[in-house]
C-alpha cells in the first residue's frame, strides 16, 4: 500500500496540535521506501509536525525537491544533520539563484544555504528528465512544454547576464507515483503550471492519470482562467480526483469543487491518503 501524508501545509487538520506555515512538505511512503517531498518553510514546524504524527527521519530514504523556494526548501535543516547518506533529486536548474521582488528590494528566496554545502552533506542528482526514486516513483523531469498557462507569481525573479528577468521555474518538478490504479501527480508548486504538467506526465508515462495532489498555484488564477482550466481538465482528465492545499488557494478550491464535486477535497497538515501498489 502507498501512503501520502501531508506533513506541512498552509492549514491543518481540525482539532490537531500541528503547527501551520505557508509552506508544504509530503511523506510518501511506497513498498520500496520513503521519500519526503519538499520540507516546508522551517526545520521547527517540520520536525514538529513529523513528531506528532509519529514520523521519523531515520525512516525517510530520499528527498524530493520541487523547485528552490524556500517554503518547500527551509525545513531540510530537520532532516539533512540526521541523515546524512540521504540522496536528494531535483532538477538541474534547482541551485540557481531565486529572488522575490518587495518594495522594491530583490530579496533571496532560495535555499538557505549554498549548492556546495549541500552537496558535501547528501547525494544529489539532479536531472531535466525523469528520474526513478523508486519503481514505483518517478520525478517528472522538466516541464518544457507550456502551452497553457504556468502558475507564475509577478514577484518572482531570476539574475541572468546582470539583468533582472521573470523566473522561468525551469526547476519546477512534480512526482509521479504508479500506483495498481493508475499514476498519482505529486505537485509542490506547480509554477510550470497543472495543465502543462498533466500533459507532461500523460505524455512520458504509460497510464491513466487518477489522482492530482499538493499545490497547482491558482491562488492568483482570475475568472476567465479558472474556466478554462475547468473546462480543460473535464475534457481531458474526466474521472480524475483532486486533493490540493498550500498556493492553489481557497478560491480555485471552490471552484473546482463546485465543477467537479466530491472528487475535490483539501489536503491540510495531518491528511493521509492511500492507494493500491502498483501491479509488477
Amino acid at each position: 500500500m502507498n501512503k501520502v501524508i501531508c506533513v506541512v501545509d498552509n492549514k491543518a487538520q481540525k482539532g490537531t496540535s500541528l503547527k501551520t506555515e505557508h509552506g508544504l512538505a509530503f511523506w510518501i511512503e511506497t513498498e520500496a521506501g520513503v521519500v519526503l517531498f519538499d520540507s516546508g518553510q522551517t526545520a521547527d514546524v517540520l520536525a514538529r509536525n513529523m513528531s506528532l504524527l509519529n514520523l521519523s527521519v531515520k525512516d525517510i530514504d530520499a528527498l524530493a525537491i520541487s523547485h528552490a523556494h524556500f517554503d518547500h526548501t527551509g525545513g531540510l535543516e530537520a532532516v539533512i544533520p540526521e541523515k546524512p547518506d540521504l540522496i536528494m533529486y531535483a532538477n538541474e536548474d534547482v541551485f540557481r539563484s531565486k529572488f522575490s521582488l518587495h518594495d522594491g528590494k530583490y530579496d533571496a528566496s532560495g535555499f538557505e544555504k549554498s549548492r556546495e554545502e549541500y552537496t558535501n552533506r547528501v547525494e544529489i542528482r539532479l536531472s531535466d528528465t525523469p528520474m526513478e526514486i523508486f519503481p514505483s516513483l518517478w520525478t517528472t523531469g522538466e516541464i518544457t512544454k507550456r502551452a497553457e498557462p504556468e502558475g507564475r507569481s509577478s514577484s518572482h525573479y531570476i539574475r541572468d547576464g546582470g539583468e533582472w528577468k521573470p523566473d522561468p521555474y525551469r526547476d519546477d518538478m512534480s512526482l509521479v507515483l504508479k500506483t495498481q490504479d493508475g499514476l498519482v501527480v505529486i505537485c509542490g508548486c506547480c509554477h510550470a503550471g497543472l495543465l502543462n504538467t498533466l500533459a507532461h506526465v500523460k505524455e512520458n508515462f504509460k497510464g491513466p492519470i487518477i489522482t492530482v495532489m499538493g499545490g497547482t498555484h491558482l491562488m492568483t488564477a482570475d475568472g476567465r482562467l479558472m474556466d478554462h482550466v475547468i473546462n480543460v481538465l473535464d475534457e481531458r482528465y474526466s474521472d480524475l480526483l483532486f486533493y490540493l492545499n498550500h498556493c492553489t488557494g481557497d478560491d480555485a478550491i471552490k471552484a473546482l469543487g463546485n465543477a467537479f464535486g466530491e472528487r475535490v477535497q483539501p489536503f491540510p497538515a495531518g491528511a493521509v491518503v492511500t492507494f493500491k501498489d502498483q501491479q509488477i
